[in-house]
C-alpha cells in the first residue's frame, strides 16, 4: 500500500483534537528483533544509523551542505556576515549573538505526537543544524519506537555543544517538551545543558504581523524568506504517518516527516540571518513598513539611538509610514525632553495623519504648549482640535476637563492686574 492511501485509510480514524496513543514499550525480545533493522538499505541510503545503548536503540541521520547552497534568498555564508555584524555594535537585542561565533549557535526543531504539553506528548524526532567553517552539518535523533526514548536522548545530548538555540516557538513548545520527557528517563541521562535562546516566532510576528495572515513557519518561508517547499508533507500529519511507521517499520512515510523536519531547521539558518539583517540596517531590500518596525522594536528596548535612527531615515514624506515614524520619533524626543524637535514633529502629524494620529498629535501638543512652552492659546487650541476628532468617551471627559482648565488658565491672566 503506498503511503497516499495510507494516509487516506488513517485520516478515517483521525479525531480532531484526539491524540493517538504510543503502542506499549517493546518487550526485550521485541526489541532484540528491532536491532535487525529492517529496510536497512533504504536508511543507510538516507544517512541513517542506529545508536544503540545497550537493549534499546534510536536512528541518527547525518547530513551536509555547502555554506555555498542558496536556501531562499540567502546562502548559508551569510550567517556569518550577521553573527559578525551584531558583534560591531553594542545594540542591546534580544537577537544579538554578540560575544559569539556562528559555531556557537544551534538551529533546533522538533516532531511530536501532538500538540499538547504534558507527558502524554511524545517527541519522536529531535533535529539541529550548526555551521563549521564550511559547511552546515544537519544531525536528526529519530525514535524508532517507544523503547528507544533513552538512546533518542542519550544520542542527542553527546552531540550537542553549543551556546545558543535558535528556533521557531521553541520557548513555548519544543524546549519544554524536551524537559518533561527528559525528566521521565533523567536518571539514565546527562542533565540538560544550559542555553541562551532566540526564538524567530516572536521576532517575526513583530516584523510581519501587519502583512502576513498568519506567521506560521511555512509562510513566512515563502512571503518573507522566498523558500518554496516541493511535496512536503503538512505538519498536521506528521503523527499519523509515524504511528503507521512504529506499526509497519516502512521508512516510506518517516523519510517526508525527515525532509519536512530538515527544511525547518535550514529555514531557522536563512531566517536569523533576515531578522539580523532588518535590525542592524543590512537589508537593501527593506520595506518602509519594516523598518518602521525596526524602530518600533527598538524603541520598547529602550534603545532610543537605533529607534531615532530608523524612524527618522522613515520620516521624510507624507506617505502613511512616514507619517507614523514621525510621531514615533517625536515620542522619542519627548523622552528626552527635547521639544523643540519633537513639537514639529507633531504638528506635522497633526496636519498630516489618519485619524487616530492626528488626535494623539494634537493632545501631545496641548501638553507640551501648557506645561512645557507655557503657551496657553495653542495648547487650547490644540485641544480643540482633539475634541473634534475623538470619539471614546472617557477620553473625551478628560479633553473637556483639559478645556476647561485651561479656560480658566487663560481667564486667570487676562484679569490679572499689570504692576505699573
Amino acid at each position: 500500500m503506498s503511503i497516499k492511501n495510507k494516509l487516506n485509510r488513517l485520516k478515517s480514524h483521525m479525531v480532531h483534537g484526539v491524540q493517538a496513543a504510543i503502542p506499549a514499550e517493546n518487550s526485550k525480545a521485541e526489541t532484540e528483533a528491532l536491532r535487525e533493522l529492517p529496510f536497512q538499505e533504504i536508511w543507510e541510503k538516507e544517512g541513517v544509523k542506529p545508536y544503540y545503548v545497550d537493549e534499546s536503540f534510536c536512528l541518527v541521520r547525518e547530513k551536509e551542505y555547502s555554506l555555498d547552497d542558496m536556501h531562499g534568498h540567502y546562502a548559508f555564508s551569510a550567517i556569518k556576515r550577521a553573527v559578525e555584524a551584531w558583534n560591531e555594535t553594542d545594540l542591546k537585542h534580544p537577537l544579538s549573538s554578540k560575544g559569539n561565533t556562528p559555531q556557537d549557535l544551534f538551529f533546533f526543531d522538533t516532531e511530536t505526537t501532538g500538540l499538547g504539553g504534558g507527558a502524554g506528548n511524545t517527541i519522536f524526532l529531535l533535529g539541529y543544524a550548526s555551521i563549521t567553517d564550511s559547511k552546515v552539518k544537519l544531525k536528526q535523533h529519530i525514535l524508532p519506537n517507544p523503547g528507544g526514548e533513552i538512546p533518542l536522548y542519550k544520542s542527542f545530548l553527546e552531540s550537542v555543544d553549543y551556546t545558543t538555540m535558535v528556533t521557531y516557538n521553541g520557548k513555548a513548545f519544543d524546549w519544554p517538551q524536551v524537559k518533561t520527557r527528559h525528566t521521565l528517563i533523567r536518571e539514565h541521562l546527562p542533565k540538560l545543558p544550559p542555553f541562551g535562546h532566540f526564538d524567530l516566532y516572536h521576532a517575526s510576528r513583530r516584523m510581519w504581523k501587519h502583512k502576513l495572515e498568519r506567521t506560521k513557519l511555512s509562510i513566512v518561508e515563502k512571503e518573507v524568506l522566498g523558500i518554496e517547499r516541493q511535496g512536503d508533507i503538512p505538519g498536521f500529519l506528521a503523527p499519523m504517518i509515524y504511528f503507521d511507521f512504529v506499526e509497519t517499520r516502512n521508512p516510506e512515510g518517516m523519510l517526508g516527516i525527515l525532509k519536512h523536519n530538515e527544511i525547518d531547521i535550514l529555514s531557522l539558518i536563512s531566517l536569523y540571518t533576515h531578522l539580523s539583517f532588518q535590525l542592524l540596517g543590512l537589508d537593501a531590500n527593506q520595506t518602509s513598513r519594516e523598518v518602521y518596525e525596526t524602530g518600533r522594536w527598538y524603541a520598547a528596548l529602550g534603545e532610543s539611538e537605533a529607534a531615532k535612527h530608523s524612524f527618522t531615515h522613515l520620516s521624510h514624506g507624507d506617505h502613511t509610514d512616514a507619517i507614523k515614524a514621525k510621531h514615533a520619533l517625536a515620542f522619542e524626543y519627548k523622552k528626552q525632553k527635547n521639544w523643540d524637535e519633537a513639537i514639529p514633529l507633531w504638528k506635522s502629524v497633526a496636519k498630516q495623519g489618519e485619524e487616530k494620529l492626528r488626535l494623539e498629535a494634537s493632545i501631545e501638543l496641548a501638553k507640551a504648549y501648557e506645561h512645557r512652552q507655557k503657551d496657553l492659546n495653542q495648547a487650547l487650541a490644540y485641544t480643540m482640535t482633539a475634541e473634534e476628532t475623538v470619539t471614546d468617551p472617557l477620553l473625551l471627559e478628560s479633553i473637556h476637563k483639559r478645556r476647561a482648565r485651561l479656560l480658566k488658565k487663560i481667564d486667570s491672566q487676562v484679569k490679572k492686574p499689570t504692576i505699573s
